[in-house]
């Protein structure tokens, strides 16, 4: 194959059914892979009328044409489907090994409808494609399962889900290769509402780039940039993406004790540095990754693992008002055998946190309490007592309890690690993001705080939105393509273009990869209209609009959010409504799709 193999594999689990088909290409070529393939093939099988736990909703795994190239960080894979947690459209990727293993299947995607009657499995080989019994395995936690399955990374890999996915837990994630997440959305409990344990792959093709001389200059030319910045050749390696947490908080964006601070008075202890220091036993990299930001860690236990990252650091952290670094990485490793997303996790139990000390949940939770963090996730997990609550997110959470203002989320998603208030960029960045709050489709820590490609006032308003909707169709890009996001922090549209058309032999310029970004930003902006979002829903939890913070380097600031939507609806060319005009979707080539 050159970039893409051409092939689909669709299964209904209802039927029993196991089909091979042909990929469009044209679709491909204007989507590339990824997440763009998955939110154009979203649109046609998955409508309003679909609820996200029915066998009707699907789970479409997608590569992208650069995948299992060994093009650098070439080896991560996308997920998507409607989210049971927030109901707009879902797609989140992971890197690892199963994304490069499933793309030597020979297949650019791999789809799954229905309802299987009891637990199953499905195992993808040269020897063929099957559905396998997978009793045994229900019950069983991700590391077991990965075990059982014969995990071997250069030969067969694994993607399941714990006992999260399989109890129907809306913040439930997708595991692959044991620790590796398809997290933000709820995809675990889409996967378990099919009775699907497990997914397998064994593949023995090549995605051979259709110039070779081409495709390895760029390969040179893109591992010089990776090893001249700072960013990927030493910080990351030496500190893991933990590396900002110190600087976010210097700054007074990190958000503390369920965002009522933006400040954490101990986040030296949970820093990239103390992880170093302190639990650290090695690095680890994905797939034909020069990077290696993955951190191996042990703790005091003796328990060993991958992480913790930054954002589940800081989750399990400042979030909670936890310092014990221990503690944190216990429930961090936790999380990966339960099939749970962190960042999810982390942010609902500082919710509780904050409503069990208003007096609003009957619970003597509290900020600060790290005893009790793998108590709360193992019985979300099962959803066993407090845990069924926090099983819900926490926008049910909080409303249940009569104050969803507590609720740190945006489209019902859970915020991540940077406080708006601190980075007004990123403030606009949470609001307009199609899955909800998200940091990886638009991230402004690099302009705001990084100065990456140059730094920018983080608290100015005017001119935010042209730079977010260009890092959000970056994004777009970078997650099609599929490419580690950290590379981009690195590496060019340019060159990766350039490897693009060597891979493919398709001729692709940074002009056309984002047009494809922006193509990919809007439709999946008419999936939510369509699904019933409106500008009313690109906003933030009122404690980021009306409460200044109180103390600290963003004392005083408040997120200035309405003149840079009102900015931003202009850039994209949508409506004072938020709705794409017609002539923008023309150009992007969706003016035959409609939201409604």
């Amino acid at each position: 194959m050159h970039g893409w193999s051409g092939k689909i594999l669709d299964i209904d689990l209802s039927s029993g059914s196991v089909e091979t088909r042909p990929l469009d290409m044209e679709i491909a070529r204007q989507f590339l892979g990824g997440r763009g393939l998955g939110a154009r093939l979203l649109w046609d099988l998955v409508g309003p009328e679909v609820e996200p736990l029915s066998p009707e909703n699907v789970l479409i795994f997608t590569t992208g044409p650069i995948t299992a190239s060994a093009s650098q960080t070439s080896n991560r894979f996308n997920v998507s489907s409607k989210s049971p947690l927030t109901g707009t459209i879902l797609h989140a990727n992971s890197g690892g090994w199963w994304g490069m293993q499933f793309k030597r299947t020979g297949y650019d995607v791999l789809i799954v409808r229905g309802r299987a009657e009891k637990p199953v499995m499905i195992e993808i080989a040269p020897e063929g494609v099957k559905i396998a019994d997978a009793s045994h395995l229900w019950g069983k936690g991700v590391f077991e399962t990965t075990e059982l399955l014969g995990q071997n990374r250069n030969k067969r890999n694994v993607m399941c889900i714990g006992p999260a996915g399989e109890n129907l837990v809306r913040i439930a994630a997708i595991m692959n290769d044991g620790e590796r997440a398809l997290a933000r959305g709820g995809p675990g409990a889409v996967m378990g509402s099919k009775n699907l344990k497990a997914i397998v792959v064994e593949g023995k093709e090549k995605n051979q780039p259709a110039d070779k001389d081409q495709f390895k200059f760029m390969q040179y030319e893109t591992g010089k940039l990776l090893k001249a910045s700072p960013l990927t050749s030493q910080a990351l390696p030496e500190f893991g993406t933990a590396v900002v947490m110190n600087v976010v908080n210097e700054i007074g964006a990190l958000p503390t004790r369920n965002f009522q601070q933006s400040q954490f008075e101990h986040a030296d202890r949970i820093s990239g540095e103390a992880i170093t220091d302190e639990i650290l036993v090695k690095n680890q990299a994905c797939w034909a990754c020069p990077i290696t930001c993955t951190r191996i860690s042990k703790t005091a236990s003796g328990n060993e693992g991958e992480g913790p990252e930054f954002e589940t650091a800081w989750a399990f952290g400042a979030q909670c008002g936890i310092d014990d670094l221990d503690l944190i990485t216990e429930a961090n490793f936790l999380c990966n055998d339960m099939g749970l997303d962190t960042i999810y996790m982390g942010n609902t139990i500082g919710c509780a946190m904050e409503l069990a000390e208003r007096g609003l949940l009957d619970s003597d939770l509290r900020f600060g309490q790290a005893e009790k963090l793998q108590d709360l996730v193992r019985d979300t997990a099962y959803r066993q007592g407090i845990g069924d609550e926090l099983a819900e997110g926490s926008v049910r959470l909080a409303a249940k309890h009569g104050a969803p203002e507590l609720s740190m989320t945006v489209k019902g998603l859970e915020l991540p690690a940077y406080d708006p208030r601190g980075m007004q960029g990123q403030g606009l960045v949470y609001a307009t993001s199609n899955r909800g709050a998200c940091h990886e489709t638009g991230n402004m820590l690099g302009p705001e705080v990084l100065a990456l490609p140059r730094l920018i006032d983080r608290f100015a308003t005017q001119g935010k939105a042209g730079i977010v909707s260009v890092h959000q169709n970056s994004a777009a890009v970078i997650d099609s393509l599929v490419y580690c996001k950290f590379a981009n922090m690195a590496v060019a549209e340019e060159f990766f273009a350039r490897t693009l058309t060597a891979v493919t032999g398709e001729p692709y310029t940074a002009d056309d990869l984002m047009k494809v970004g922006e193509r990919v930003w809007t439709l999946e902006r008419l999936y939510n209209l369509r699904e019933g979002f409106t500008k009313e829903d690109d906003t933030l939890p009122d404690r980021l609009l009306n409460d200044p913070v109180v103390a600290g380097p963003s004392a005083g600031f408040t997120v200035n959010l309405a003149p840079m939507l009102e900015e931003y609806y202009q850039f994209r060319g949508w409506d004072e409504n938020g709705v794409p005009k017609e002539a923008k979707l023309k150009e992007l080539g969706l003016d035959t799709l409609r939201s409604s």
